[in-house]
């Protein structure tokens, strides 16, 4: 494979940062510069039905709570810098109000963009009513159209389970990036709303899921089940409980909710017992070969390989198939042309965020290698990609979001924001 002798975005954190806010830029506009964060309108670039793709702008949110934390992350460091006394470092609580207005601005464009999602996703295609299943005190109670440009046809618009979890993922962490329990409760209503719609024979033993479903949730448009749908739904609903169990306790009703402290009792209980039995049934996970199924199993799997056997097993045989995928098939010796980015920083994602957990440090870092080829190889066509436009049924939206989160995977990554909420062993 031919690869630039350099590559600028690999050397420093700081460059990673810019190339990650000029990918994040070239589909949501100047966001840096804008003055009025909580009027912004998200421009509609993100290569759907309306300018909104749900996988795309999931990702868009999570990036963009990433830039708040990473540029909070700055100012404190520069604080630091200018101090006199290395005895007393700067944190947040010993600054001004306004010093972290930046950061600040790019959690209140993360809460717009949740909000024009929900307004156009959440609607039928000609806007004109809310999906059904959906009222105004409950806007998600219809599920989220995936954004598809076709209207029609089993590659046409409806409503996948794994975007669906990846748009509970983004609110679960906007929550928690806000405090503001209110979009984690979002995720939840949204959850309950469309589990059971992807279920066939819920109440059985041997329940199974579908993989895609009519805009209306009404019928399955492709019946085949999801290799990753039943974990993403496990690990997903888990965090949801575990973030609306914390928080109902520091408002000081967790009693009257009947939530315990490790959300044993609370919400999504019935859901999260549903996915385990299809994972019981299902048996041992099947590690695919496709980069981004990799790298997204990674990632999922990544919230409880510390503490549980079921995903520590999992991490190994995906770490064991991206070592064969590029040592003896070659992989990243494959033509450009013939390879897709996006799955390929779905890889490297994987990748990254067990690289900060101790169990899979060493393993990951190894692996580490393979993720900073993907990069190098994609640098050049992403330099040519950023600096074009972009037309409404492109690829490049997907491509440039997760090369973002490529980059930095921040929110994507467990205790980014934070001590996590505890979930409950299951």
């Amino acid at each position: 494979m031919t690869t630039p002798a350099t590559s600028s975005v690999l050397e420093t954190p700081s460059s990673h940062l810019l190339r990650f806010q000029e990918a994040l830029e070239s589909v949501y506009g100047s966001i840096s510069t804008i003055k009025n964060p909580e009027t912004w309108t998200p421009p509609p670039n993100s290569g759907g039905h309306r300018g909104r793709y749900l996988w795309t702008d999931a990702f868009g949110v999570l990036n963009l709570i990433t830039l708040s934390r990473a540029q909070e992350q700055l100012k404190i460091k520069e604080s630091q810098m200018q101090s006199q006394s290395d005895a007393q470092p700067s944190s947040r609580a010993q600054l001004p109000s306004n010093y972290f207005a930046e950061s600040d601005k790019y959690l209140t464009l993360a809460r717009r963009l949740v909000e024009t999602v929900h307004d156009v996703l959440g609607w039928t295609r000609d806007g004109r009513s809310r999906l059904p299943g959906a009222t105004d005190s409950n806007p998600l109670g219809g599920g989220l159209r995936i954004g598809k440009m076709d209207e029609r046809g089993p590659d046409g618009d409806g409503q996948y389970h794994h975007y669906l979890t990846i748009w509970m993922f983004a609110l679960n962490r906007l929550s928690l990036a806000t405090k503001d329990p209110k979009y984690n409760r979002q995720a939840v209503e949204l959850a309950k709303a469309i589990h059971p719609r992807f279920f066939v024979n819920r109440k059985s033993d041997r329940p199974r899921m579908v993989w895609k479903m009519k805009m209306d949730l009404s019928a399955p448009l492709v019946a085949s089940e999801g290799n990753l749908d039943p974990i993403d739904g496990y690990v997903i609903f888990r965090l949801l409980q575990a973030t609306a169990a914390a928080q109902s306790i520091s408002d000081g009703v967790g009693a009257a909710d009947g939530l315990g402290q490790d959300g044993e009792g609370g919400v999504l209980q019935e859901e999260i017992s549903d996915y385990k039995r299809v994972m019981q049934r299902k048996g041992e996970h099947f590690v695919s070969t496709d980069p981004l199924d990799l790298g997204m199993t990674l990632w999922t799997v990544h919230w409880f390989s510390e503490r549980e056997e079921w995903a520590a097993r999992i991490a190994g045989r995906c770490f064991e198939q991206i070592y064969n995928l590029m040592e003896i098939n070659r992989f990243l010796e494959r033509p450009i042309k013939y390879r897709l980015a996006f799955r390929e920083f779905g890889t490297c994602l994987g990748i990254l965020c067990h690289s900060e957990q101790e169990s899979t440090k060493q393993r990951a870092i190894d692996l580490k290698v393979y993720a900073d080829a993907i990069i190098r190889a994609w640098d050049p066509y992403m330099d040519l990609s950023l600096s074009s436009g972009l037309t409404d049924d492109d690829l490049r939206p997907i491509n440039r979001v997760m090369y973002a989160s490529a980059l930095i995977p921040g929110a994507f990554r467990r205790g980014y924001l934070g001590p996590e909420p505890q979930a409950m062993a299951k």
